[in-house]
């Protein structure tokens, strides 16, 4: 049988929906790209936003009026946080968190008895990771490797605790193991992902993130990248024993939300912009010239104007080398949305291009300071006609004037000479294979 996969949302849902392919090809089914003629359908989902929720509702009616005959299958967050009745006349196969390894099953299970699936068990404190490793990325340069599940923090505004449950860690040597076996498949990147990255280790006694990434360290890998860390749980011990791995690319996406202890407090966010403030200090003294990233929220319910000014000043006062800026979603369910003083959409919108415009000036001040530089470069799959393209450490994209077929793979010094449209442009000094 044929099978499409989709995945909505972050780097954790697409380690998940990479190690389901991997188990449904070693149970004889074959991948398709196209979703409206596959025989089966897996859609793993996101409800962090209501767009989301909506994207898949849209892609579910579709592949049922384009593709009738197909088994659809609903996996992840927005069943676990809201049930089944919302899919029940869309999906064959309904699964939550907490068995997407059993997909596979699940499917020869619908195909004997021809009965609709739902197997969504309620989040248990006490549960522990579901066991998930990948063994490669097929035509990826970058590997993920999820390490943590869930997250204990419970934000005001954030339904991801009630989809992904409590904080749970991958052992220190399925870390290496897993790590290991990527990148001797030629994965020479590999990225560290989690739900609340930072909590890495709470659940399994005296480890922690540093820990993780010196697992990860001891593959033949070149590059170990981190996703997206919480605040709270970095502290100056774990920065120090980070910058002394060298493989360790520095790139950090820091989570922000808002630039306003106000505001900050209302989200229940566990620290004020002193204490983040003094966060990215520690990593530019440890990791000097690294790239700094992170999220800010605009528009959360009751965000005055002075306190969204004044979270626009923090940002340029910090000045990221990135920013993703998003307006304020309702999530049923959440503190957030039954709290008064609910800001319009229309000046939610209007803020999240003022904090875009004020992000720029950071964001285009870092690209700039790498003209005149040499900077290593990974190059990827060719996307252009006329240039290779690539990342650097600090996750800025590359452009050089095509010298060769290809340069998949292949890790090259780039002489940078100039920044356009958000990209680096140069000529590569190494002109044969490392």
């Amino acid at each position: 049988m044929t099978v499409s996969y989709y995945t909505f949302g972050c780097k954790v849902n697409q380690y998940e929906t990479d190690c389901i392919a991997e188990l449904m090809e070693r149970n004889g089914f074959v991948t398709l790209d196209d979703p409206m003629t596959a025989d089966v359908v897996v859609i793993n989902s996101c409800t962090v936003t209501q767009a989301a929720d909506v994207k898949l509702g849209q892609l579910l009616r579709r592949v049922r009026r384009q593709n009738p005959d197909a088994i659809t299958v609903v996996a992840g967050c927005y069943p676990q946080a809201h049930g089944a009745t919302e899919l029940i006349n869309e999906a064959d196969i309904i699964v939550g968190e907490a068995n997407k390894t059993k997909i596979p099953e699940l499917i020869s299970d619908f195909l004997a008895n021809k009965e609709h699936v739902c197997e969504i068990p309620p989040h248990q404190k006490s549960e522990k990771l579901e066991e998930m490793s990948l063994s490669k990325r097929a035509e990826k340069t970058r590997a993920i490797i999820k390490i943590q599940d869930g997250c204990d923090r419970f934000c005001s505004y954030c339904i991801i605790p009630y989809a992904r449950g409590r904080s749970r860690s991958k052992p220190i040597e399925e870390i290496e193991a897993e790590a290991r076996e990527l990148a001797l498949q030629g994965h020479r990147e590999l990225i560290l992902v989690g739900i609340n990255l930072s909590c890495y280790g709470e659940d399994l006694g005296e480890i922690d993130l540093a820990d993780a990434v010196h697992a990860a360290c001891l593959s033949s890998a070149d590059r170990i990248r981190l996703g997206s860390i919480e605040p709270e749980m970095l502290t100056e011990g774990i920065i120090r024993r980070l910058s002394q791995e060298e493989k360790l690319c520095p790139h950090f996406h820091l989570s922000l939300q808002s630039g306003c202890d106000r505001t900050l407090e209302r989200m229940r966010r566990r620290y004020n912009t002193k204490e983040y403030r003094k966060l990215i200090w520690l990593l530019r003294e440890y990791f000097p010239d690294c790239a700094v990233t992170t999220d800010v929220m605009v528009g959360f319910p009751d965000e005055t104007e002075e306190d969204f000014l004044k979270s626009v000043e923090f940002v340029k006062e910090i000045s990221f080398a990135g920013v993703h800026v998003f307006p304020y979603s309702e999530r049923e369910g959440t503190v957030a949305a039954k709290m008064p003083g609910s800001i319009p959409k229309a000046e939610r919108y209007r803020r999240a291009e003022i904090m875009s415009e004020a992000a720029k000036i950071g964001e285009e001040a870092f690209r700039e300071a790498h003209i005149g530089k040499t900077v290593s470069v990974l190059f990827e799959h060719e996307k252009d006609s006329d240039f290779h393209q690539g990342h650097t450490k600090d996750y800025l994209m590359v452009k050089v004037p095509k010298i060769q077929d290809a340069l998949w793979k292949e890790i090259r010094d780039v002489k940078v000479t100039s920044c356009k449209d958000n990209c680096l442009y140069g000529e590569v000094i190494n002109p044969t294979a490392d």
